[in-house]
């Protein structure tokens, strides 16, 4: 005789980037024991391969983690994992006064939200004449970095991979018409204001952030503590 077959439950979501309303379902054991497995070895890019799958067959296929910004692939995981084995997450995080006292809290991922800056622009200013459009980091542009690079030097590989178009004299050119020499070259030729000009576009760009309120038990002086990206929502 065949075993019954369960059915899973479907909710929705709304991707922050493009605002598009999608269906999704809770992970099952299989697909979770996949993920621990990677998150035990300590590989990135095994993670990464788990992360990809999993949103994609959570989502019916709607995303493509591979090809989708990596805050929206972030805030999607989050949704799954809420909707998957609770919504509560318990933190060990640093109180702002003394910043060495380790509090626990306990965070609703509901609560956390994608912050979008207003400043923020795809399109970043290099000359009077000359003009670079980027495109957001991406899962696999992040797993590609390695560990000994400084985050300056990550920025920069992170730049040379998101870089779409430059526009010259109102010409554009498409980065498949780009060899990657070309635009490492290119990248390597800012001065110190253009590069400047470049990191804004990292450090406004939106991310998964939440502020947690926090009463250090030795001092007992209150302060607040900002979490960002998915990595501190696992710890």
């Amino acid at each position: 005789m065949a075993l019954p077959k369960l059915q899973t439950t479907e909710h929705k979501l709304t991707v922050p980037s493009t605002q598009e309303e999608i269906k999704f379902r809770p992970f099952l054991v299989k697909e979770q024991k996949i993920l621990m497995i990677a998150q035990e070895s300590g590989d990135e890019k095994q993670i990464a391969d788990a992360m990809e799958k999993l949103v994609s067959n959570c989502t019916f296929g709607a995303i493509n983690a591979s090809t989708t910004p990596m805050f929206d692939v972030e805030y999607i995981f989050l949704q799954l994992r809420s909707k998957s084995v609770g919504s509560k997450i318990t933190l060990n995080v640093t109180c702002p006064d003394d910043k060495e006292t380790k509090v626990e809290v306990e965070i609703d991922v509901d609560d956390i939200v994608v912050q979008m800056t207003l400043e923020h622009s795809l399109d970043i200013k290099i000359t009077d004449s000359i003009n670079v459009t980027l495109r957001y980091p991406r899962l696999k542009d992040l797993n590609g970095l390695s560990d000994e690079l400084s985050d300056f030097e990550k920025t920069l590989c992170l730049l040379v991979e998101c870089i779409e178009s430059v526009t010259s004299d109102e010409e554009v050119i498409n980065k498949i018409d780009m060899t990657q020499n070309e635009i490492i070259e290119f990248v390597d030729s800012f001065n110190s204001k253009q590069i400047e000009n470049v990191m804004k576009f990292f450090e406004t760009m939106p991310k998964l952030r939440h502020v947690v309120d926090v009463v250090n038990p030795k001092t007992k002086v209150k302060g607040e503590v900002l979490l960002e990206g998915l990595e501190t929502f696992l710890e």
